[in-house]
């Protein structure tokens, strides 16, 4: 497990906590996950090398910024994170990557910011989702992040009792580690007895339903991308199980409308545990490794 140390970030609106992994000159910032926080970057931590520290970002509503106040939303996330960059770049451009929803932020700060990053490795996220037109944003979420979300407002009497329903998930029980547990913990919030989540469910249903409404938006930050861009995606998908996220369809799609994305899938690992398990290492990698010798 990689300790990291804690840091605050002026942005409009307060004081922001970034999680700093590493002590090297070299810069790279990560945004987490539609209810994560920084510390899933624990287990990519471990394998940066010695010359690489990562920054990783709580997004406002998630983690130490769970009170941060709004707006909320992609276009806010990415530029929380362009401040990151512009604060620990040391004036240079950096790399930049984000997993799931934070894979569309991280894209969203690289189109819109294109001059502060080298890189963009895309974690199992950051393609446009299909939705069929008049769809409630609602009913998907609810139907995909149901158990997610429901957790979000529920109390545990005890801190392993919250680890317990983490251990007991099919697509992280059986891969359990020292950095899912950190992860897990710095998660936990509240007195003894009721102890809860710090994610709030307001700013993840907010951003949630902008990810389903907001598609095509996506898909302008791709097609006007001028970063060279990386997709790692996982064959499992929320539950452990096959398909994963982004159907290989989706992914041919957007690698041929896209010149600067390439794509590569990470075999044996779910929509998690291609962060937070053993092939971390591969995260790191990509992320480290110079954009000309992705392939």
């Amino acid at each position: 497990m990689t300790t990291p140390a804690a840091l605050d970030l002026q942005v409009g609106g307060g004081t922001l906590r970034v999680l700093r992994f590493g002590e090297g000159p070299r810069t790279a910032v990560a945004a987490h996950g539609i209810t994560a926080s920084g510390m899933s970057f624990g287990a990519v931590a471990r394998h940066l090398p010695p010359d690489w520290s990562l920054f990783a970002l709580d997004l406002r509503g998630r983690g130490h910024n769970a009170s941060a106040q709004g707006p909320y939303g992609i276009d806010t996330h990415a530029a929380d994170l362009c401040a990151v960059a512009e604060r620990w770049g040391g004036g240079a451009p950096v790399a930049l990557t984000g997993q799931s929803m934070g894979a569309c932020v991280a894209l969203r700060a690289a189109a819109r910011r294109p001059e502060l990053f080298d890189r963009l490795l895309l974690v199992d996220g950051g393609l446009p989702l299909p939705v069929l037109p008049d769809t409630d944003p609602d009913a998907v979420l609810d139907a995909t992040l149901g158990p997610v979300i429901a957790r979000l407002s529920r109390t545990y009497e005890s801190d392993e009792a919250y680890l317990d329903l983490f251990r007991a998930h099919p697509a992280l029980g059986p891969e359990w580690n020292e950095d899912i547990e950190a992860y897990v913990r710095y998660d936990l919030t509240g007195p003894a007895g009721a102890r809860h989540s710090r994610a709030q469910e307001g700013p993840v249903r907010h951003d949630g339903r902008e990810l389903l409404t907001a598609a095509a938006s996506f898909g302008e930050d791709l097609t006007g991308l001028t970063v060279p861009a990386r997709l790692l995606y996982a064959p499992r998908g929320l539950m452990g199980t096959e398909p994963g996220m982004l159907p290989a369809a989706l992914v041919a799609h957007w690698t041929a409308q896209v010149p600067l994305l390439t794509a590569e899938p990470v075999p044996d690992c779910n929509h998690y545990t291609i962060l937070m398990g053993t092939t971390a290492k591969t995260v790191a990698d990509r992320l480290t490794r110079a954009p000309d010798q992705w392939t």
